[in-house]
């Protein structure tokens, strides 16, 4: 079997990419440390479901415990390693800075240290839009300026992307930087707009909705998303001879990096987005709203030009097939009493 190490796998994207690798006879060695950030009992519930699986290997730890990663890859020796464990979220961000700067930047740093003693083929290493902060060119091109991040969580992200360019220069690691957009979909998590609206309109409680719902977001579908990382592994980048790089790509002159968006290039309305949330549960939604939240952004919108001309793929589910995807495992997962 080939083997890919995942960071992550407790949580939502690192829980559905582990799954479409085994899938498909991977090996899959995952990291997670299961934190208290949202219900435990989902991500145990991710984690139980992935130990069902033959091909799977857990170990559980912070990321940022110094050797932990280093050990893990001299171990396995992976082919891939995608790194998707982190802290995340905007206004958690903004009140405990510390365990995002701990987590994403130590995080990110022990992972390049080990990579420097265990090579890998190609390691894909997540990043966020966010990193595009207050620019306010859309859509967001990979070759764009993101000096101008506007939460903590930002920050720490965009310090990866550079961090982890200066590891690749150096040391010659193939690297690529993915910047995902807003991400929705079954084994969700339960901090996300979309999983609080439903879990209010059942209830019967108002949902809140901010800036007044005049807000835009990329929002992508996770299968989509699993199918962008998993076609960027051959998109192995490599260091340019001459250090010119084609027009319109992010490609480093001076290392094996490269950015690459993750979007649909199709933005929809929050108030589009909550629509087809009150279609799928067959339920209308009490709104309050609200003014905007510090840490937010307008709009977020991606050209995903990059993505496709790597891969040949980019995610285009819409809203009207997503959400009812997610409606529908979220009452039964609600059913079973998050016991699965």
């Amino acid at each position: 079997m080939t083997t890919a190490l995942v960071t992550g796998t407790a949580g939502f994207i690192g829980f559905n990419l582990a799954r479409r690798l085994m899938a498909e006879g991977w090996r899959v060695v995952g990291v997670d440390c299961e934190t208290e950030t949202y219900d435990p009992a989902l991500k145990s519930a991710r984690r139980s479901r992935l130990e069902d699986e033959p091909g799977y290997t857990h170990i559980t730890g912070r990321i940022e415990t110094p050797g932990l990663l280093k050990t893990a890859l001299a171990r396995h020796t992976p082919e891939i390693v995608v790194h998707l464990a982190a802290e995340a979220g905007v206004r958690p961000s903004i009140e405990n800075p510390r365990r995002y700067v701990e987590a994403n930047i130590l995080g990110t740093f022990e992972l390049l240290e080990a990579l420097r003693e265990t090579p890998v083929r190609h390691a894909l290493l997540a990043s966020t839009s966010s990193a595009y902060g207050a620019n306010r060119e859309m859509p967001y091109a990979e070759t764009m300026r993101a000096d101008w991040p506007v939460s903590p969580y930002a920050a720490t992200k965009r310090a990866t992307e550079i961090l982890a360019h200066s590891h690749s220069h150096i040391f010659d690691i193939p690297i690529t930087m993915f910047r995902f957009f807003t991400v929705y979909g079954p084994w969700g998590r339960p901090d996300m707009a979309y999983w609080l609206f439903a879990q209010a309109i059942l209830e019967g409680r108002p949902i809140r909705v901010f800036n007044h719902g005049e807000m835009r977001r990329d929002f992508v579908f996770i299968d989509d998303l699993v199918e962008a990382i998993v076609r960027l592994f051959d998109a192995v980048p490599e260091r340019p001879a001459d250090g010119e790089v084609p027009e319109g790509d992010s490609l480093s002159p001076v290392a094996p990096y490269r950015l690459v968006n993750i979007g649909k290039s199709a933005p929809d309305t929050l108030m589009a987005f909550i629509g087809e949330i009150e279609t799928a549960l067959g339920l209308e939604a009490k709104k309050d709203f609200l003014p905007m939240q510090q840490g937010d952004v307008l709009a977020t919108w991606a050209d995903a030009g990059l993505l496709e001309r790597l891969t040949g793929y980019k995610p285009s589910t819409p809203l009207s097939e997503g959400i009812p995807r997610f409606v529908e495992w979220y009452r039964a997962y609600q059913g079973r009493n998050r016991v699965e």
